[in-house]
C-alpha cells in the first residue's frame, strides 16, 4: 500500500515517470533490431524498481525513425522492446514509439508531446502529473510541450546548450530518480528490520518515531518475508526490499553482484543517517558495512560486538527486561528519533484498510463485530497449537454460537481447511496482508500462536488470544497491545529453546492449554477505556 504522495514547492511528486529509451535506459545502439544488443544503462534496474516500489508506474517513449527509413523493421523494434521489458521488468503496453521520419511532420515525434500525451493516456494520468527523463534536448522539449515536468540526464550526445536550458538535470538514472521522489532539504533516514512481517510490525513504533521528526524521508529496509508488513506503516515514504543472507531464515548465496546493487541503490538515495534494528542474537554490523560504504553519513544499532569505524553510535541495551518495540525505540533515540506528544508506542498499520470479502459479510450479515478470527498456522510449528487443538476450539465457538473466520496464509490451505471444518468460514490463502489486517480488524478478537498475524492483531487494536509458546520469552515477543490475553507455560523448564519443532513429547507448554480457556478469553467482555488512544497525523508534522 503506497504512501499518499507527499507535496514539496506547491506540486505533487510525479503520478508518472516517462523515460527515453536509447542513451538513457539503454546504451544507444543506432537503429537496433537485435534483442542480444539490449544492455540496459548502469542503475537502470534499480531505478525503476524504486519507481514501482513508490507506486510509481513508469512507460517509454522513444522516436524509431529507422522504421520509417528501412533500417529496421516494426517486427524487430517489437522484439527489441520485448527483451526491454523483460530485463527492465516492464508491464505490457508501455513503450510507445514514433515510427516516423524526423521530416515527417508528425505530432507524435519528439520534441512534439504526442508520444508523451499518449503514454500519459494509455497511464491514466493527466500529463501534468507525469515527469520526463531523457537524455537529449528533444525529450525535455516534449515534457514541456505536453506540460510534464522534465528531467535531463546527460550523457556524451548531449549539447552543452542543452543542459544549460534543461530545467533540472541529474548526474544519471538513479539521480534523476531521487529528484523526482524525494522532496528537496528532507533529512534522508534508514530504518532497517531485515527479517518477517511479525518483527516488521514491531519496527513499527521506531519508525513512526523516525517519521515524527521535522523535515525526515523514511526508507524501510527490509527482506521479502517482511515487504508487506513494511508497505502498511505509517511513516514509511519508501520501502526497499532486499534478501540478507545473514538474516533470512532460508539464506540465499552471498553474491557479489546483489551486495554492489544493493551499495549503489543505497548510495544513490544520499541518506544522511541509518537505525539498523535487530534482535540480539543477529547482528546489525554486516549491514553496518555496507551502509558505511554507500556513504551513509551516522549508523546507529545495538550491538555487543566491537564496531571499530562500522558504527556511529554503538547502543548497548540489558539482554532481559525489554520487549522488542522498547529496544527499537531505544535504539531509534540514539539518533534523536522519538516519539511525538500523543503516540503511546502501540503497534499500527495505514489506514483505510480494504473491503471486507463479501464471505465475511454474509457470515455475520453486516453486523460488526460479531466473529472471531482463528489463525492456527505460524512459521515454525514449535508455536503454535496442534491442528486437532485448533479445530476443536472452532467446534467450541460455534456450540458457543460465535461465527469463525479462520485465515492462513497460502501455504497453510490444507490446514486452514482441517481447522474450518464444516463450522468456520475458511479464508486460508484468500487475503493478502493487508487483507488480513482488515478481516482481524472487523472482528471481536483473534486467537493465535506466537507468528506474524499475532502483531498484526495488535496493530490494528483487535483483542489478541496468544496461545503463546516460549521458544523465545514473551517479555521480548509477546503482541505489543494493552488488550492482551497471553496463554502457555511460561515458566516451563525448556523455555528459551528456539525449537522449530518441540522435543518433548505432547508439547506441554501449549497442550496444557484448554479450548475453553481460550474461548473465554475471546469471549470475554473489553474492559471499559482500555482502547488505545489514536495516533498523531504524522504528515502535518513533516
Amino acid at each position: 500500500m503506497p504512501a499518499p504522495a507527499p507535496v514539496t514547492q506547491g506540486r505533487a511528486l510525479p503520478r508518472a515517470v516517462l523515460f527515453d529509451r536509447d542513451g538513457t535506459l539503454v546504451v544507444d545502439v543506432p537503429h537496433n533490431g537485435d534483442p542480444a544488443l539490449v544492455r540496459p544503462v548502469p542503475g537502470a534496474r534499480a531505478a525503476l524498481a524504486r519507481l514501482r516500489s513508490a507506486g510509481v508506474p513508469v512507460a517509454v517513449v522513444t522516436n524509431q525513425a529507422g522504421i520509417a527509413a528501412g533500417l529496421v523493421t516494426s517486427a524487430q523494434v517489437d522484439a527489441v522492446h520485448a527483451r526491454l521489458a523483460a530485463l527492465l521488468e516492464l508491464p505490457p503496453g508501455v513503450i510507445h514509439v514514433c515510427p516516423h521520419a524526423a521530416d515527417a511532420g508528425c505530432g507524435c515525434r519528439k520534441p512534439a508531446p504526442g508520444l508523451v500525451l499518449a503514454a500519459a493516456a494509455a497511464l491514466g494520468v493527466p500529463p501534468q502529473a507525469c515527469a520526463v527523463v531523457g537524455d537529449i534536448g528533444s525529450d525535455v522539449e516534449a515534457a514541456l510541450a505536453a506540460g510534464a515536468r522534465a528531467v535531463l540526464v546527460p550523457t556524451p550526445v548531449t549539447l552543452p546548450a542543452e543542459i544549460a536550458v534543461a530545467p533540472e538535470t541529474a548526474t544519471d538514472l538513479a539521480a534523476a530518480v531521487d529528484l523526482l521522489l524525494v522532496p528537496p532539504g528532507r533529512r534522508r533516514v534508514l530504518v532497517a528490520r531485515l527479517d518477517n512481517d511479525g518483527d516488521v510490525l514491531l519496527a513499527g513504533p521506531a519508525v513512526r518515531a523516525a517519521a515524527a521528526t521535522p523535515g525526515s524521508w523514511v526508507t524501510l529496509l527490509c527482506g521479502p518475508r517482511g515487504a508487506a508488513a513494511g508497505r502498511l506503516l505509517p511513516g514509511v515514504d519508501e520501502v526497499l526490499v532486499w534478501h540478507c543472507p545473514w538474516i533470512d531464515a532460508e539464506p540465499r548465496a552471498v553474491d557479489r553482484a546483489d551486495i554492489d546493487e544493493l551499495v549503489d541503490d543505497l548510495a544513490a538515495r544520499r541518506l544522511d543517517e541509518a537505525v539498523v534494528l535487530t534482535s540480539y542474537h543477529q547482528s546489525a554490523l554486516p549491514l553496518a558495512l555496507l551502509l558505511r560504504m554507500a556513504g551513509v553519513g551516522r549508523i546507529a544499532a545495538l550491538s555487543e560486538d566491537y564496531a571499530g569505524a562500522l558504527l556511529d553510535v554503538r547502543h548497548r541495551l540489558p539482554q532481559t527486561g525489554l520487549h522488542e518495540v522498547e529496544r527499537a525505540l531505544s535504539t531509534a533515540a540514539t539518533l534523536g528519533h522519538v516519539l511525538p506528544a500523543g503516540d503511546a508506542g502501540w503497534l499500527a498499520v495505514r489506514r483505510p484498510l480494504p473491503p471486507l470479502p463479501a464471505e465475511v459479510l454474509a457470515l455475520v450479515g453486516g453486523d460488526l463485530p460479531a466473529y472471531v478470527v482463528v489463525h492456527p498456522g505460524a512459521s515454525v510449528p514449535a508455536r503454535t497449537w496442534p491442528a486437532a487443538r485448533w479445530r476443536d476450539l472452532v467446534a467450541a465457538l460455534a456450540v458457543a454460537d460465535t461465527p469463525v473466520v479462520v485465515t492462513g496464509s497460502p501455504g497453510e490451505r490444507e490446514l486452514t481447511a482441517a481447522v474450518a471444518g464444516g463450522t468456520g468460514l475458511d479464508l486460508g490463502g484468500r487475503t493478502d496482508l493487508a487483507g488480513l489486517a482488515a478481516v482481524i480488524a472487523a472482528s471481536a478478537g483473534v486467537a493465535v500462536g506466537n507468528t506474524g498475524p499475532a502483531h498484526l492483531a495488535a496493530a490494528v487494536g483487535a483483542r489478541v488470544v496468544s496461545v503463546f509458546a516460549p521458544t523465545v520469552p514473551a517479555e521480548r515477543w509477546a503482541p505489543w497491545t494493552p488488550d492482551l490475553v497471553l496463554l502457555g507455560d511460561q515458566g516451563v523448564r525448556c523455555a528459551g529453546c528456539r525449537a522449530k519443532v518441540c522435543p518433548v513429547p505432547g508439547h506441554p507448554c501449549l497442550t496444557a492449554v484448554g479450548v475453553a480457556d481460550v474461548v473465554a478469553a475471546l469471549l470475554a467482555h473489553r474492559v471499559a477505556g482500555q482502547g488505545r488512544p489514536p495516533l498523531p497525523d504524522l504528515e502535518a508534522r513533516r
